[in-house]
């Protein structure tokens, strides 16, 4: 069977625990218990829990009733007398969702029939969790997609910052670990899996050369879980990185990161007193923190989603924009398509930044590419996948594919490459001009022939859910002005 069946039939399982109140982010986290068991039986690591905690005890147990209060039981002691640290945190203040005794069994009996191998002797585990996270994620009302990333564009970021082995990475709001997860993955790709590395060598990168910052308690338990199923030991922190904790992050050679949509609590600033702008506005502190915490050795490099919001606001906005152009090289900025993430209608971009030695005047040009105008209404009917990125990888990189770039691009940045691209989508546009424009980025759009042409404006359920989506983001942005001027 493989990953993304077993996936299938995992999922599947939540409609038998319907009729127990359980909702699919609920499932989830049930799951995320019941697995990391069955985990520890796959994986050889039981020692660290008890014997009557252990998978086969509920497998075997032929009382539901018995199995049920025991499993509770368990929930409620592991975090406290585990001596292991991935059980402490994972199962930290972990109680069951379920009611009913005999849902319990129905899960267990059903995840220790399953054969977590493929043909080929793979191990599957991981792949599995990671459907199983981005299921969850497309579940709108469980409101988990602030979560999660859509796959496609982690790996085509992934690919264009090309990690290197011995480099430390990180997320300071790391959601479900998947962009650290993606860069470990394109390293192991490109590295016989690690197999030839010394034991040193290995056990960096398996427990230093990735970590992560997570703010939300659930999403930082599924973090956990999805780096341990990945064969990570990673560090990820359960906390807020725009506080004082957040100063002691730096030095990276790499920071990959889609930083919370939203506002911070109504208008509040961040608690930590080493910005040079402290704002309200979380992504802009977000953008701060990132490129203040890579290296200053003209080779670590981020690729960050932002919203619009950040490249054209006034005020801070621009005075931090001004300080990210000054201290790197920002040399590419992706207008993404709207509807790909969880929030309809928001509008996002990625910007790729590489920090510099010196601090000033580092930007001599931003090139832009817009994947936005005139672009298929990306969903259920639309899948957004890798293919979608073609023409952005090929004026990336200078012309390699979207196939070849793992195997074949190096990172380079070549100006004379990419002025060979013939793209419309694709231009550049000089410090210069940026800085007669006010330090505005909100630039690089073709012109939008789609205003003339009806049959390209999508479904009328997503354009009213964009126009919602619009409405709800231009009040919540008045709300916080109002509060901070009051």
């Amino acid at each position: 069977m493989s990953a993304d069946q077993i996936a299938q039939k995992l999922w599947g399982l939540c409609n038998v625990l319907r009729d127990d109140g359980v909702t699919y982010h609920q499932y989830l986290n049930e799951l995320t218990y019941i697995l990391f068991l069955k985990l520890s039986e796959v994986k050889g690591f039981e020692e660290h829990i008890p014997d009557k905690y252990r998978w086969r005890s509920f497998v075997d147990e032929d009382d539901n009733n018995e199995a049920f209060v025991r499993y509770r039981k368990f929930l409620a002691e592991i975090s406290n007398s585990s001596t292991s640290e991935s059980i402490k945190e994972i199962y930290t203040n972990a109680s069951t969702s379920l009611k009913k005794p005999v849902n319990f069994d129905t899960l267990v009996q059903a995840i220790d029939k399953i054969d977590w191998y493929e043909e080929d002797d793979r191990d599957t585990m991981g792949d599995i969790y990671e459907s199983l996270l981005e299921k969850n994620a497309g579940e709108k009302k469980s409101g988990a997609g602030q979560y999660f990333t859509p796959r496609p564009l982690i790996n085509v970021m992934v690919d264009l910052l090309v990690p290197k082995l011995g480099e430390r990475w990180n997320d300071p709001a790391a959601g479900t670990f998947g962009f650290m997860i993606s860069a470990n993955q394109y390293l192991r790709d490109k590295n016989d899996n690690y197999y030839k590395l010394s034991e040193k060598e290995r056990k960096f990168q398996e427990e230093e050369a990735f970590s992560g910052v997570e703010l939300v308690g659930d999403a930082h338990r599924l973090a956990l879980m999805n780096a341990r199923l990945h064969g990570l030991e990673s560090k990820i922190y359960y906390a807020d990185t725009l506080t004082e904790f957040g100063k002691g992050l730096k030095n990276y050679d790499g920071v990959l990161a889609n930083p919370p949509f939203g506002t911070k609590k109504g208008g509040e600033r961040p608690s930590r007193d080493d910005f040079t702008f402290p704002t309200s506005n979380k992504q802009l502190n977000f953008l701060q923190h990132i490129y203040r915490s890579l290296k200053r050795d003209g080779k670590a490099r981020a690729a960050v989603v932002l919203p619009d919001n950040v490249l054209f606001e006034d005020g801070d906005g621009q005075r931090i924009r001004r300080d990210l152009m000054d201290k790197c090289d920002l040399h590419t900025i992706l207008r993404l398509p709207t509807g790909i993430f969880y929030a309809a209608g928001v509008k996002t971009n990625v910007l790729f930044f590489t920090r510099s030695t010196t601090e000033i005047e580092n930007t001599k040009r931003v090139w832009f590419y817009d994947m936005r105008t005139n672009v298929p209404n990306y969903g259920k009917r639309t899948p957004f996948t890798e293919t979608a990125f073609e023409d952005f990888v090929k004026a990336y990189t200078g012309g390699i594919s979207v196939e070849n770039v793992e195997a074949d691009y190096d990172g380079n940045i070549s100006d004379e490459k990419r002025k060979q691209i013939k793209d419309e989508r694709w231009k550049f546009i000089s410090r210069e001009e940026i800085a007669k424009k006010d330090d505005s980025l909100d630039l690089g759009l073709i012109a939008d022939e789609s205003i003339s042409n009806g049959e390209d404006l999508g479904e009328p359920i997503e354009i009213a859910e964009e126009a919602l989506a619009e409405l709800n983001s231009i009040t919540a942005e008045l709300n916080a002005m109002i509060k901070e001027l009051k």
